[in-house]
């Protein structure tokens, strides 16, 4: 059936990573761009559905921008790159990871499938493409937003570097790499994608009721796997704590109830000495805070390397956008006070996005605006000062030190009037459990202790104390 916009591609070439965002998210970043071709067959449009193949359960969507060939490109300069360009158009680079093990590199099965490559609804023709902006959206909820400022290789050098060694013929696509925020999406799901003002490319996810054959490669799918389809393969934690019920509303009840200080001596006990942020103070202290790390890194400022990544859609910025319900950014400034290093602005934003916190151990600008938000924050010291004055916001989600504590992405962060606690996902359920028990011992301790009990024997309890304790909690 004919493509509704007409295209008829003779090749669709799809590129690694191109989005700084995204290589951030991956952990790499590629000096030169690499590439992997998709079928024709694969060609889709807006409307038609996205099938997830039986056995399968790791299909993602990847927001992306097509790049249309309008005539023949054979060793083009940069400079002459773009005069070759029919137009752009939104695309989505869907890919089933389960089948990612079977052809490495070439993504033939795991991208290559029918209907995977949905381009449309309608293709932009601009002469200057360096400031389009692609969004996703999976069930309405926005996910991903870039700017082509956050190409690693902008299109022009792309069709280039193709063209010196392929010709590159009218309606051929190249897409062009995917930002941040690309995740596994479910049966009745609906992705969208959108470039510009050219409407919406949505494809609705079904799954496949034909049972797969059982010849050839068969879905297989590792912890590895899985943790880079739900876009966090440099942070195995934050796809641990992404699993049902390591953060569940039952453990964040769990968590909100109890103190830091509790939950410091549950993590002490399991050798975690190392897990209490210093030097901050809560803006909100009668705000509870309860989520998963994002980390943002700062270094210290050198004016070159700010003026080139510092301004703009800078890695600070491109990590608010990036921030999902119920995270917490984590902001790393080395304990440099000498600068504010997040706004009221920024934060709200942060806010609007879901955040369940924010951590800096630096400055925080606009201070007292801070009290107006519904948003738990910590910071070091108030500072008017712009970032720029001391840092240079350099990536995120990597390992991070905010206060003295290691944070990786994906670890579980709770905060309450005293400080924040850093707990490693694979403790949560335990130390949430026995927190809650530790609590209702010490209520009952403190209850002896304000009826003239000596804490000899009471704290901690003995035997017979804690006989009372239980026969106490029994006939409750």
């Amino acid at each position: 059936m004919e493509h509704p916009l007409g295209l008829a591609p003779g090749k669709i070439i799809a590129v690694h990573l191109n989005y700084r965002s995204r290589a951030a998210e991956r952990g790499r970043t590629p000096a030169v761009p690499s590439y992997f071709v998709k079928p024709t067959s694969s060609l889709s449009w807006s409307g038609r559905p996205v099938v997830r193949p039986a056995g399968c359960e790791l299909l993602a969507f990847e927001g992306e921008i097509a790049v249309i060939i309008g005539t023949r490109a054979h060793r083009v300069s940069p400079e002459q790159a773009l005069s070759h360009v029919a137009g752009y158009a939104a695309a989505n680079d869907f890919g089933v990871y389960d089948f990612k093990h079977a052809d490495l590199g070439s993504n033939l099965r795991a991208k290559g499938q029918d209907g995977y490559t949905p381009v449309g609804p309608a293709i932009l023709r601009t002469d200057d493409p360096s400031k389009l902006w692609l969004r996703t959206y999976v069930n309405g909820e926005l996910v991903q937003e870039a700017c082509t400022d956050d190409l690693l290789f902008g299109f022009d050098l792309l069709i280039a570097d193709l063209s010196r060694l392929m010709t590159l013929e009218p309606g051929d696509i190249i897409l062009a790499g995917t930002p941040a925020g690309s995740t596994v999406v479910q049966p009745g799901d609906v992705v969208e994608v959108e470039l510009e003002d050219t409407g919406r490319l949505r494809n609705e996810i079904v799954s496949d009721d034909h049972k797969l054959a059982s010849y050839g490669v068969q879905p297989k799918v590792t912890d590895e796997v899985r943790a880079a389809a739900y876009g966090s393969a440099g942070a195995p934690a934050a796809a641990e704590a992404a699993k049902p019920g390591v953060l569940d509303e039952e453990i964040k009840e769990a968590l909100r109830s109890v103190s830091t200080a509790t939950i410091s001596s549950q993590l002490r006990k399991r050798g975690i000495d190392h897990h209490f942020i210093e030097g901050v103070k809560p803006a909100r202290p009668d705000l509870r805070m309860v989520g998963i790390a994002r980390t943002l890194r700062y270094l210290p400022l050198r004016e070159d390397v700010f003026a080139e990544i510092g301004n703009g859609m800078n890695a600070q910025k491109r990590t608010v956008e990036e921030i999902q319900p119920g995270e917490v950014l984590v902001i790393s400034a080395r304990g440099e006070h000498g600068s504010g290093t997040l706004g009221d602005i920024l934060a709200l934003r942060a806010l609007r996005r879901g955040a369940a916190g924010v951590i800096t151990d630096g400055g925080l600008r606009d201070s007292p605006s801070f009290s107006n938000l519904e948003l738990p924050s910590y910071y070091a010291v108030a500072h008017a000062a712009v970032l720029g004055r001391r840092h240079v916001p350099m990536d995120s989600q990597i390992p991070v030190d905010c206060g003295g504590v290691l944070v990786m992405p994906g670890d579980v962060l709770v905060g309450d009037a005293e400080g924040v606690v850093v707990i490693p996902p694979r403790l949560v359920a335990e130390v949430a459990r026995d927190s809650v028990q530790q609590e209702k011992e010490e209520r009952f301790i403190y209850e002896r202790v304000d009826e003239g009990a000596s804490v000899d024997g009471l704290y901690p309890m003995n035997k017979a104390w804690r006989q009372v304790y239980e026969e106490q909690e029994h006939a409750e």
